[in-house]
């Protein structure tokens, strides 16, 4: 596959001109007049457009919807937080790369984590749109389906989205955030504080319920152009998704490729346990913004089916069950449990 090259009137930096100063200054300025409240990491965290946003991310998200423009051939990578993103973005990666499996595609998933092969719209591409290898067509958004830029929205290009079961989800994120907070000695929410929260629609890109309504509605009135995924199906027939994916995104498997057990080299080569032991993935960083980054080894927990349960009691899980069959209802979508 052949993808153009960024033009250089995309980029943007902030604060590298008194134009973009005062651009990121109108910004600020927005968010101070925003609903606030403390999310599951005692951060601010702001109501924009209907959605929760850490102060980080809001600015280069309002940058984003003014400013970015897709490549025709881009495939975005969507999903609410602690969802199933890295698999999502290592598998994808794979398809898309396999060409060079015997070269850099298969060292760069076995040197990096699959955060740095996959730049994030409003973290990376907001600032610098050239910050990405033009030759891989990927780009990851947390962002909503309602709040993505309208360049995207009007635009050819195809999205993937990944869901999971509400449960695993908000234990996946709070286990996330504790593990960032302690990092920095700081004692981390009470899994009960959080739970209430998410319960309450407050957590970084929620209420989660709404976010996945939105991509769900999309796909079924642009079905061409969205795939809809969920993290539970996924695990039960990987190979058998690995194959919709790359159809999807139009780099089918050829005949000679399954027969040589490709599919099957990628599933294995993107499994949890293959990433999780990899020396980047268990002692690399991750740099979140230029003072702080995290372990590598933070993304990469469990990737279980029903962990759940062994952190909320029976009560807090028919309680996020009630809430999401309410949140759901007519709109067709049953999340697998």
């Amino acid at each position: 596959m052949e993808y153009s090259s960024l033009h250089s009137s995309q980029i943007l930096d902030f604060g590298e001109s008194a134009e973009g100063g005062n651009e990121a200054k109108s910004y600020r300025e927005v968010m101070s007049s925003l609903p606030r409240v403390k999310n599951l990491s005692a951060n601010d965290c702001y109501l924009y457009q209907g959605f929760w946003y850490d102060s980080l991310f809001l600015e280069r998200l309002m940058s984003a919807q003014d400013h970015f423009i897709p490549l025709s051939t881009d495939i975005f990578i969507t999903s609410c937080p602690k969802t199933g993103t890295t698999w999502l973005k290592a598998l994808t990666f794979a398809i898309c790369t396999r060409s060079r499996l015997s070269g850099s595609s298969a060292s760069s998933l076995l040197t990096k984590m699959p955060h740095e092969c996959v730049p994030l719209l409003e973290y990376d591409l907001a600032q610098n749109p050239l910050k990405r290898d033009c030759a891989v067509p990927l780009v990851s958004t947390h962002v909503p389906y309602s709040s993505l830029p309208k360049s995207i929205i009007s635009s050819c290009c195809k999205m993937i989205y990944i869901c999971r079961d509400a449960k695993d989800a908000f234990v996946s994120l709070w286990y996330f955030i504790a593990d960032m907070q302690r990092s920095k000695n700081v004692e981390p929410v009470s899994l009960e504080e959080a739970f209430e929260l998410f319960c309450s629609g407050i957590s970084s890109y929620g209420p989660y319920w709404d976010h996945v309504l939105g991509y769900w509605r999309a796909s079924l009135e642009f079905p061409e152009k969205i795939l809809f995924l969920t993290y539970e199906e996924m695990k039960r027939d990987t190979a058998a998704h690995v194959k919709k994916l790359a159809e999807f995104m139009g780099c089918s498997f050829t005949a000679e490729e399954e027969e040589e057990g490709e599919v099957q080299k990628i599933v294995s080569m993107c499994s949890f346990e293959k990433l999780s032991n990899l020396e980047v993935n268990k002692n690399g960083m991750h740099s979140l913004d230029t003072s702080y980054a995290v372990k590598n080894s933070v993304f990469f927990r469990k990737g279980e089916i029903g962990d759940w349960e062994n952190n909320l009691t029976p009560e807090m899980g028919a309680r996020l069950d009630d809430i999401m069959e309410q949140k759901l209802k007519g709109s067709g979508l049953k999340l697998p449990r």
